[in-house]
């Protein structure tokens, strides 16, 4: 793997954060994280508990960007670059609503 500069290590870490968060806590995946805790309780399962760790999803999370990264970097960083700018909208939007 070449060497990741720090701008795509603050692209890939925003966009982490922004897609473990859509995951976890996004109300528009709430019908499929729903469905999936009737099927594997968070309780009972790794599957369901992994939806509930905003620390557990994001390990996942970014081990998919990084090897992403490896494997098709251009589609990984346009990918991951429109998921930044999102976190970055949600974090400002966050702090002026305070």
């Amino acid at each position: 793997m070449s060497e990741i500069s720090a701008l795509h290590f603050i692209i890939l870490g925003l966009a982490t954060y922004r897609t473990t968060r859509l995951f976890t806590r996004d109300t528009i995946l709430n019908p499929i994280r729903n469905w999936i805790w009737k099927k594997c309780p968070p309780e009972k399962s790794f599957f369901g508990y992994l939806l509930t760790c905003e620390w557990c999803t994001s390990v996942w999370v970014g081990s998919g960007f990084v090897l992403s990264a490896i494997i098709i970097p251009e589609v990984t960083y346009i990918v991951a670059t429109i998921s930044a700018l999102s976190a970055i909208a949600g974090l400002l939007t966050a702090y002026e609503d305070k």
